[in-house]
């Protein structure tokens, strides 16, 4: 038996020597040898896309082609079709089944018929089903638009973790993380704290707010006074401008504080000693805080063998000459 060959769709080039071939005289049988098409392939051409007056025209007929192309499928065309399918999943919607529901029933039943979640949607969303979205939970009436283009959000670009901060006596690391005002007292401003690792001694500043711009000039203040050879922050939106504080910053996981452990120590000595939680720093002055982190800096630690964090910091040089001195003479 003769195999036939494939079925092939036209495009405007084979149509219009189709018309030529046509208009010289030529059979079908030896146009379908030419366009390398079935014969029964230029017999259906010319008898569904010819003009009323029996003319074979290659542009008429791309246009009929086009229009049917375009209106061959339409939304919901699944379901709609089948009136037994239809009859189904509108009796199981109307007893406030979801279309999870029902396409997971139909499956488990093995019924003749089946159509997705997505079938269903997609018909509930169209002209034909429209009238039944009243049994959605959601009462949506149309599908959600998904934004392709969306960007996804980065809150700290260009983050380095802090299993890449280097190692040794050296290196004169610091931790900084913010205290913050409670909610219901409204207000904004907060604090800015940095602890030495080696020495455990604290710096602090007072901010307006906790946007990076009032974090940046805190950290250029801490710059001015100490050595930073490296500096470990949290991902708060605070620390988006770390790039511009022109030291080497590095990241703590996300939910891990335990990583920072020497000024989560800090912050909770302030709370212990001068600044239980619920207080509103707003009603603390610059100077009270600088007197609060100096009483903090001047006491005696167990673990750093009952030295205070200001003798071991002059000792290892990480007071700047201004700061150094202040803190010789309280001595």
């Amino acid at each position: 038996m003769k195999k036939r060959k494939k079925f092939k769709h036209l495009d405007q080039y084979d149509r219009d020597r189709l018309e030529a071939l046509l208009r010289q005289g030529h059979k079908k049988v030896e146009i379908a040898k030419v366009l390398k098409v079935d014969k029964s392939t230029i017999s259906r051409e010319i008898k569904q896309r010819q003009r009323k007056n029996g003319i074979y025209d290659a542009g008429t007929a791309h246009h009929k082609a086009r229009v049917k192309r375009l209106f061959s499928k339409y939304q919901g065309m699944r379901i709609e079709s089948d009136s037994e399918l239809r009859t189904y999943i509108v009796l199981n919607l109307k007893q406030f089944r979801s279309p999870d529901e029902i396409s997971g029933r139909m499956k488990t039943d093995k019924l003749p018929f089946y159509a997705s979640k997505n079938a269903i949607y997609k018909w509930l969303y169209s002209a034909y089903g429209q009238k039944y979205c009243y049994c959605l939970c959601t009462r949506r009436y149309r599908p959600r638009k998904q934004r392709e283009d969306r960007v996804k959000r980065v809150m700290i670009p260009d983050k380095v973790s802090i299993t890449e901060r280097p190692e040794g006596k050296r290196y004169i690391h610091w931790e900084g993380d913010t205290m913050l005002s409670p909610k219901k007292s409204l207000s904004k401003v907060s604090a800015a704290l940095a602890c030495n690792i080696r020495s455990k001694l604290i710096c602090g500043s007072r901010i307006p707010n906790l946007k990076p711009k009032s974090m940046k000039k805190a950290i250029q203040k801490f710059k001015d006074d100490y050595v930073l050879d490296s500096l470990t922050l949290d991902s708060g939106i605070e620390n988006r401008l770390h790039q511009e504080f022109n030291v080497p910053t590095y990241f703590c996981d996300p939910h891990s504080p335990w990583q920072k452990p020497h000024i989560e120590n800090s912050i909770g000595l302030l709370r212990r000693w001068f600044l239980p939680k619920g207080t509103n720093l707003s009603k603390i002055s610059e100077r009270e805080l600088q007197k609060y982190i100096f009483v903090l800096n001047c006491k005696y630690r167990k673990s750093l063998g009952y030295r205070s964090a200001c003798e071991v910091a002059l000792e290892s040089g990480i007071l700047k000459r201004e700061v150094n001195s202040k803190v010789a003479f309280h001595y």
